[in-house]
């Protein structure tokens, strides 16, 4: 099998994730003792045990999750499935840094860190109630770039996420949002609808937290990854520590391609798509994307044990 990792972003966080890992594999438990230790406090009691609204905060869900794909990445590892068939890595925004830790290009400790930074950062950038995301469900990209244009009326409405065939997001001022909404409406958006997140992510109002982390990632220590990442902003493969580093400083205000990145996969000789952490999103999103790919979702102690089965059989 020719294996393309993948690793979730925020939303996808739910309290009790990785729990399963945790119990079953020592190098799943040192990966959420290594997140705790590296911020200073029990960030893992938050995971297994919420409460949601807590878990939720930017600041925690970033490296939070982050924490579960590292404990279930090492769990495959423990069960001899690695990087070995690993054409590329790709993360959906936060997701990058899981990445970049699971190929060895950034340590646990450093990307919990990192997450942490941003995820503050990105809440500082923009005064809470003054941002906003939406959905605009059943539209496609050119649709939504004109719909985003349209609304902006001299404020910020950009295309922030171009998740899949008919998803996209729009993220900005709450008022240049709330307009592209309605426009949306009126040019046959199936579902528009704002999205239950603190901040505009992804956008030019971001702006504040891509020079916070500029800033950070200049002294950072990041590696060649073990396998080519595949980027948001652009999606293209870089495995160039100083081009990673550009890039994730140009994520936080650029779009996330990600409809461009999966569709890349096949381009390149991917056959598996395995979404490696909490919740489903991305297994979903590679099956609307392009169903020749097979899409797996490895997210607790049972879904290792049966890939880990699969490879057995396999060999």
């Amino acid at each position: 099998m020719t294996f393309a990792y993948t690793f979730p972003g925020q939303g996808s966080q739910s309290a009790g994730m990785g729990l399963s890992l945790y119990q079953a594999y020592p190098s799943a438990r040192a990966v959420f003792e290594e997140v705790d230790d590296a911020l200073g406090e029990h960030l893992s009691r938050v995971i297994f045990e919420g409460p949601e609204e807590t878990l939720r905060l930017t600041a925690n869900a970033q490296p939070a999750l982050m924490a579960v794909s590292l404990a279930a990445m090492r769990a495959l590892e423990a069960e001899g499935v690695g990087l070995d068939n690993a054409l590329l890595v790709g993360g959906h925004s936060l997701g990058e840094y899981s990445a970049l830790a699971a190929a060895g290009a950034l340590t646990v400790a450093d990307a919990a860190r990192l997450l942490r930074l941003r995820g503050e950062a990105m809440q500082e950038a923009v005064p809470e109630g003054e941002g906003a995301m939406a959905a605009l469900l059943g539209l496609d990209l050119e649709t939504a770039e004109s719909v985003a244009q349209a609304a902006s009326e001299g404020e910020v409405c950009e295309v922030a996420n171009d998740n899949a065939p008919g998803q996209c997001v729009v993220s900005g001022t709450r008022s240049a949002v709330e307009r592209a909404i309605s426009i949306a409406r009126e040019r046959g958006a199936r579902r528009p609808v704002l999205l239950p997140v603190s901040a505009p992510f992804h956008c030019s109002l971001m702006a504040p937290a891509a020079a916070a982390m500029a800033a950070a990632l200049e002294s950072a220590t990041i590696n060649a990854p073990k396998a080519p990442l595949l980027a948001n902003v652009s999606a293209s493969r870089l495995i160039d520590p100083s081009s990673i580093k550009r890039s994730l400083i140009a994520q936080v205000t650029g779009r996330v391609r990600w409809r461009e990145s999966v569709s890349q996969f096949a381009n390149l000789g991917v056959r598996t798509v395995l979404e490696i952490g909490a919740g489903r999103v991305l297994t979903g999103l590679a099956k609307r994307i392009d169903s020749s790919l097979e899409a797996i979702s490895i997210n607790s102690a049972s879904d290792v044990a049966l890939i880990a089965q699969r490879g057995s059989a396999a060999a």
